[in-house]
């Protein structure tokens, strides 16, 4: 018997998961919090010492697809291939707002890839739902504040060629301005804004 070794001394663990043999050990690791595999070292375990706090015997299996990521299960028995959709753009189901996702696995109920197409979307579990009583109160109120705007600028318009009427100062083009100002107004008051969008304005005199 040789006094000499060319082999590396491997560490051997017992059932305990301690060392029974002092020696060097393959370590495959994994985040503490996201139990994400953070990659393998070489590690000298003692007599009697386990391994490293999230470090692993056992080989992962690496997937070849850049959207697969290797974690550690929720057990901690074995490592799983999961989807790793980071740097994508998901979307918010309460809020429809797009957000970023930062962590790996599958999409929580609270996120989806799908894009709202309007901003009265409602999530029903499977896809996105427009309010369309939302949407049409909202398009009202729009119409609304566009018509009174309209009538105020109508108003201010009028105001003055009305004094040119009743001080007898009025040219053939004032009243002729007053006239066209005035039916402007009466269209605009006969907007119906519960037709919002669908809103065809009278054309402004120029």
């Amino acid at each position: 018997m040789t006094k000499y070794s060319l082999d590396i001394a491997q560490a051997k663990l017992g059932k305990d998961g301690l060392a029974i043999t002092a020696g060097w050990i393959t370590v495959y690791s994994a985040n503490s919090e996201t139990r994400e595999y953070t990659g393998v070292s070489n590690e000298y375990l003692p007599l009697g010492v386990g391994l490293p706090a999230y470090g692993y015997t056992d080989v992962p299996a690496l997937p070849a697809e850049d959207n697969k990521a290797v974690r550690r299960n929720t057990d901690g028995v074995a490592w799983e291939v999961v989807t790793d959709l980071r740097d994508t753009v998901a979307y918010s189901t309460e809020t429809g707002q797009p957000e970023q996702v930062s962590s790996i696995g599958d999409l929580p109920n609270t996120q989806t890839l799908l894009a709202p197409q309007t901003q009265y979307d409602k999530w029903n579990g499977t896809e996105w739902v427009t309010d369309k009583a939302a949407q049409r109160a909202a398009a009202t109120r729009e119409v609304e504040a566009t018509k009174a705007e309209l009538l105020n600028d109508a108003a201010a318009r009028i105001a003055p060629l009305q004094d040119a009427v009743d001080t007898e100062l009025a040219t053939d083009s004032d009243k002729e301005q007053l006239t066209a100002w005035k039916t402007y107004r009466v269209l605009l008051n006969r907007i119906d804004t519960s037709k919002a969008p669908d809103i065809e304005w009278p054309e402004a005199p120029q």
